[in-house]
């Protein structure tokens, strides 16, 4: 199980519900990838007047936990701020804090992901802050409450996959709270090799909703997320520089 605050999961996929070429798309997307955690951009969404375009529309939401993301916050004010407008549509109380700092390479802002994160865990929430592969970050964003720890593992819908593994299994390491790869997954083997790494769970968007068929590539990444995880916790062999036989030598006939 996915434990994230007083919540349980048994998809250890989170999937973004933005970028799908149309409704259809997106709901057998969904569907297909198992994931019981779906997120989407505050901003993007008139949560409190049903006569504007609904991105959601055509999803049983009854079957998923929200988990809106503060995408377009530059602030720990702003990211506040449309957090509590979520909570106050009835949404959810789990919130992906995201707060951007540099508008080219979409990292998120060190500081004001950290004021976030205190401000709303001291409002109640169940705070996910997405924050870069910083292993001091990571672990003072868990002493300020964080429920899960969201380092990405490549710029934001790059698909370069994990550029940093040592510091993301050092965060791993240290963490007492679910870690997330979220950002820069681009295909099932990014997904494997984040899941081997120890990291409890992948959010992803782009590497689905970008595909040339998203539909099969949801499915791809469910297989993907469950094999890494089994992988890991079955524990792999270690490396080793000469080689060595599958078969034992002694009772061999001569």
């Amino acid at each position: 199980m996915l434990k994230i605050g007083n919540y349980e999961f048994q998809s250890r996929l989170l999937l973004g519900t933005g970028k799908y070429a149309d409704f259809e798309t997106q709901q057998k997307a969904v569907e297909v990838s198992e994931a019981e955690i779906l997120t989407f951009t505050v901003r993007r969404m008139n949560i409190f007047n049903e006569h504007q375009p609904n991105l959601l529309e055509r999803l049983d939401l009854s079957k998923y936990s929200l988990l809106p993301n503060t995408a377009g916050a530059k602030t720990a004010k702003e990211a506040v701020r449309h957090s509590k407008l979520a909570r106050a549509s009835g949404l959810c109380d789990m919130v992906k804090v995201e707060v951007i700092g540099c508008s080219k390479t979409l990292l998120p802002d060190p500081v004001e992901t950290l004021l976030a994160t205190e401000e709303l865990v001291k409002e109640g929430f169940t705070v996910l802050p997405y924050t870069s592969d910083d292993v001091v970050l990571a672990r003072r964003l868990e002493e300020a409450g964080a429920h899960a720890i969201m380092p990405g593992a490549s710029p934001i819908g790059s698909g370069q996959g994990i550029l940093n593994p040592v510091n993301l299994r050092f965060i791993i390491e240290q963490a007492n709270v679910p870690v997330i790869v979220d950002a820069g997954i681009g295909s099932p083997a990014d997904a494997v090799y984040a899941m081997e790494l120890g990291a409890e769970g992948i959010l992803l968007n782009t590497a689905v909703s970008a595909a040339k068929d998203p539909v099969k590539m949801a499915e791809a990444m469910r297989l993907a997320v469950n094999a890494g995880r089994m992988g890991y916790e079955a524990g792999r062999i270690p490396k080793k520089l000469y080689a060595s036989a599958s078969s034992p030598m002694e009772g061999f006939v001569g």
